[in-house]
């Protein structure tokens, strides 16, 4: 017996073929899940919380990526987008800002006749599980179609049915705290508004928040060092300008130069953080664990340990670029089978084990590493890596390609998969669950 004869095929009962397949996300994953499922003619219903497509990546879309554009097209995704007449970008080495892929690439996919009306706006699901069944129950849950609830602007519930159920909605909205515990630090809620997410506009429409101010950025990871670059170039602008960064661990090495990063502006991102410290234009403090927050005049205080000793410090604002976790609270229903240590799917985990792995050594994966209990379900994307910072778009799109297959039940190419990386040297721990800002 063949190993395509042993792969479990997809279950697809009367009913469920008569359903869609729900994606969860118009971000550049779940587009170009949507865009298979149309090769495949397969129907969906696409649901993003913001109100445009790619909403996440418009918050930090002054921020370029560190892929190059030909690492940044999805194949299914640019063949649709080819025949209706787009033209890919002239420059395919180049990087581009996370709003140029937005306005060059996933706006025009979004806006394509065979997608563009299955994506609601403004929808956000706050739950996914089984039509009539919790998790417990067994009898006949492979035939019942998935049942999704959404939250509308006004706050009205709705309730839609599927085949099968696509999560690609990302980490950016969940950040790690700034706790080195993990869990929220104390006091948390009286340092609201001081203490800010991950790539803010410094030198944009976020300037005046920390012009002439003393900024604290948390983080080890590429989110961190852009936002330093940027408060460094600000503070020459105007020299009452501070900038301290804090980290846990004693060194950064996430960030540090890598001489076999491919990814050429990620290895220069690294260097530039270095020369910022070495010439005290930064103020790094090492070693330093989070406990408690509060307020301290018009600022935050830090309050933790460093080396074993009590320690505070003062600022006026904080940027929280601790990396970021998926939202597993909307997925208590399903029966998911995930690695207690990263959070993505048990099969993919030790594939993607940072301690082990960079973004480049990941090895090709697809629907039957990416597989929970409830078969149907898949977790794709930044999502699927959990907690794992190694995360590139162009792993995703193969993901999704693989899934879909699958769900077409077309084993042979579901099963075959394959996939080119640049060498990485290290990756970060941010974006969204991690991606380098960006991919």
């Amino acid at each position: 017996m063949t190993l395509l004869d042993l792969t479990p095929r997809a279950v697809v009962s009367d009913r469920l073929a008569t359903l869609p397949v729900i994606i969860i996300g118009a971000g550049p994953i779940g587009l170009a899940a949507a865009a298979n499922l149309v090769e495949r003619g397969i129907d969906f219903t696409v649901l993003e919380a913001g109100t445009e497509p790619a909403a996440s990546i418009r918050l930090w879309g002054h921020t370029r990526l560190f892929s190059p554009w030909r690492h940044l097209l999805d194949p299914a995704s640019r063949r649709l987008l080819e025949e209706a007449g787009w033209a890919a970008p002239t420059d395919e080495s180049r990087a581009p800002s996370g709003h140029e892929l937005v306005d060059e690439y996933l706006a025009p996919l979004a806006g394509l006749d065979a997608i563009g009306p299955r994506i609601r706006y403004g929808v956000r699901v706050v739950a996914v599980t089984r039509e009539g069944m919790d998790r417990t129950r067994t009898a006949g849950r492979e035939r019942a179609p998935f049942l999704v609830r959404l939250e509308a602007a006004d706050g009205q519930l709705e309730e839609l049915t599927g085949r099968a159920v696509i999560d690609a909605s990302g980490t950016y909205a969940t950040p790690n705290p700034l706790s080195s515990s993990g869990l929220e630090p104390i006091g948390a809620a009286d340092v609201e508004g001081l203490v800010l997410h991950a790539l803010p506009d410094v030198l944009g429409v976020d300037r005046a928040r920390f012009a002439g101010k003393h900024t604290t950025v948390v983080g080890a990871g590429h989110s961190a060092a852009n936002t330093l670059i940027a408060l460094a170039e600000l503070a020459k602008a105007d020299p009452a300008t501070r900038v301290t960064w804090l980290i846990r661990k004693a060194s950064a090495v996430r960030v540090s130069s890598s001489g076999d990063d491919e990814l050429a502006d990620r290895a220069r991102l690294g260097s530039r953080v270095d020369q910022l410290v070495d010439t005290r234009e930064v103020q790094k403090i090492d070693s330093f664990e989070i406990l408690q927050v509060s307020r301290h005049g018009d600022g935050a205080r830090l309050a933790g340990r460093r080396r074993g000793e009590a320690v505070t410090h003062d600022t006026d604002v904080v940027v929280s670029a601790t990396g970021f976790r998926p939202n597993l609270a909307m997925l208590r229903e399903v029966r998911l089978g995930l690695d207690d240590i990263v959070e993505a799917p048990t099969r993919l985990a030790p594939l993607i084990d940072p301690n082990l792995h960079s973004c480049g050594t990941v090895e090709p994966h697809g629907f039957d590493e990416l597989r929970h209990p409830d078969a149907g379900f898949f977790i794709v994307g930044m999502k699927s890596y959990g907690r794992a910072p190694t995360f590139l778009l162009a792993t995703g799109y193969e993901q999704v390609r693989s899934v879909v297959a699958w769900l077409d039940g077309d084993m042979r190419s579901a099963t075959q998969v394959q996939l080119t990386l640049p060498a990485t040297g290290v990756c970060s721990t941010e974006l969204g669950g991690g991606s380098s800002c960006c991919s």
